[in-house]
């Protein structure tokens, strides 16, 4: 099953953020994705990352898919479809969305950000080629 290690970061809160994707296909071939998202908070940057990632997915047609997240809130968010903060419910509604009508088969998991280095790597290099 392809994986999918997702990451939002920010420099300040809110600051200069960026979304990292890290796709394994498990065939070998892995796929780099680094964002620059603008002025968001940290928790907007992980959401925007799941947003992207799920994107993705779609434009290739993957249909069996299992994401990986450090972010506690937005494995929460989608696993309770809600949350309680009223500046995330249109992320979680898009997600949600976009999981409902594309996939036949989505798991998102929490993994420790030990685990999730790549995805970090590749969202603070796009806040460091946002900046300039």
């Amino acid at each position: 099953m392809i994986e999918v290690y997702i990451d939002g970061a920010s420099a300040g809160n809110p600051g200069p953020s960026g979304a990292g994707i890290y796709i394994n296909y498990k065939t070998g071939k892995v796929e780099h994705h680094s964002t620059f998202l603008g002025e968001l908070t940290n928790h907007e940057a992980e959401f925007e990352a799941l947003i992207i990632a799920l994107r993705l997915c779609r434009e290739q047609n993957i249909k069996t898919v299992s994401f990986r997240t450090d972010s506690k809130l937005v494995d929460d968010a989608i696993e309770k479809k809600h949350v309680k903060n009223p500046l995330y419910v249109p992320y979680v509604k898009e997600a949600l969305e976009l999981i409902d009508h594309h996939f036949d088969l989505f798991f998102l998991k929490w993994i420790p950000s030990r685990q999730n280095q790549q995805a970090d790597r590749l969202a603070r290099q796009a806040i460091i080629k946002g900046r300039k």
